[in-house]
């Protein structure tokens, strides 16, 4: 054999080497993969347990009777730095009214969440979501992600973007209890 013919013959096992390779990943990783159903409104919010910045356990089912405003957000996404103190207003207004707030902060640092909730002045429930298992289960891409909880623990509405406090009123009215 020439070399010529070796050369190509040699590139030819690489090249079809690496395809079967990708080929063998890719269906690995899909079977592997974790599924979770696209959630709609209508359907029973998952429960979770996730803790808040003062070391409390909350438990979505817990909150069954109640209203929740379940809110996904990050520091560094510039509409939620913009939603919160309007969110915060809100909460004060609706949480003597059955209405919950739950902020779920996505896998960021303990003490970077709870600078951003001092400042600002975040007097809601503030949980991190470290292993990003609620934000998966709840199909949460875009941040910020709202769903609205009726007090039976199903899902009214689900939001993405940016909230005004108009908005806002008008939600936690939707999931107030009866």
């Amino acid at each position: 054999m020439s070399n010529k013919k070796r050369n190509r013959f040699i590139t030819r096992i690489i090249v079809l080497s690496v395809l079967v390779a990708a080929i063998v990943f890719t269906i690995y990783t899909s079977l592997a993969k974790e599924k979770y159903d696209v959630l709609e409104v209508g359907d029973y919010a998952p429960d979770f347990a996730l803790v808040d910045l003062n070391g409390e356990k909350h438990q979505l089912s817990e909150y069954k009777g109640q209203g929740v405003f379940l809110n996904f957000w990050g520091t560094w996404c510039a509409p939620c730095k913009k939603e919160m103190p309007a969110m915060g207003r809100q909460y004060e207004v609706y949480k003597d009214q059955g209405v919950q707030i739950l902020a779920v902060n996505i896998a960021e640092p303990d003490l970077k969440v709870r600078t951003f909730a001092e400042q600002y002045g975040m007097t809601f429930p503030t949980l991190i979501d470290t292993t990003k298992s609620v934000m998966q289960a709840y199909n949460v891409k875009p941040l910020p992600t709202t769903l609205l909880i009726n007090p039976e623990g199903k899902i009214v509405k689900i939001i993405t973007g940016e909230m005004s406090e108009n908005d806002i009123k008008g939600y936690m009215e939707q999931i107030k209890p009866g």
